[in-house]
């Protein structure tokens, strides 16, 4: 079954070196969540696009989310999470930090919530905005697979990542164990014979 991939960006939106731009650009079935203000995010408005986003898919769904954009998905509403086939969550956003811009502290608490679909936690040991422990936890609350790529900061543009062949492969096998979780339609059980009828 082909699965719907959305790209879920963070905050300020991912331009055109960032590898979600990349991936956008080679995936002709991708969808992209746009956002009325990528500077200014109101955590209601960016959940309820994501949220309105998985709704309108016709497949089961993929996400690929960076940095704030996984915390939109790991607040996915509970009736919408049956949709979610798998998620890779790269870079997530510490919002609960001291030093938190003011335009972000509006999606804290992190949402802790285990998810009930195949994740995979993507984390780097500097990242600026993210201790790893602390990724290591929110992966750890989320049930999820933790992936650490040394020295890759934000892993974002300004990593050096390009087309980041890496998180591709990461992507596909998160999407080959995301389709064991679809179930197969039941299987036709036959009419019992009545015999001496």
């Amino acid at each position: 079954m082909r699965l719907q991939p959305i790209i879920v960006p963070g905050w300020k939106n991912s331009g055109p070196d960032h590898w979600q731009s990349r991936w956008q650009a080679v995936m002709p079935h991708a969808r992209r969540i746009e956002q009325h203000d990528w500077d200014n995010p109101c955590a209601a408005d960016w959940i309820s696009s994501l949220t309105a986003s998985v709704d309108e898919a016709r497949s089961p769904v993929l996400l690929i989310a960076h940095s704030l954009g996984c915390l939109i998905s790991a607040a996915l509403p509970v009736p919408l999470r049956a949709k979610v086939a798998g998620a890779l969550l790269v870079a997530p956003a510490d919002v609960e930090r001291p030093d938190t811009p003011p335009s972000l502290r509006g999606f804290a608490p992190v949402p802790r919530q285990p998810l009930p679909f195949q994740s995979v936690v993507v984390a780097s040991d500097n990242d600026p905005y993210c201790s790893l422990d602390r990724a290591m936890a929110f992966a750890a609350d989320w049930g999820s697979r933790i992936v650490v790529i040394p020295g890759a900061g934000h892993l974002n543009a300004d990593s050096g990542l390009a087309d980041w062949p890496q998180g591709l492969k990461l992507l596909g096998a998160l999407r080959r164990r995301a389709s064991w979780r679809i179930p197969p339609p039941p299987k036709r059980i036959p009419p019992i014979p009545l015999y001496g009828l």
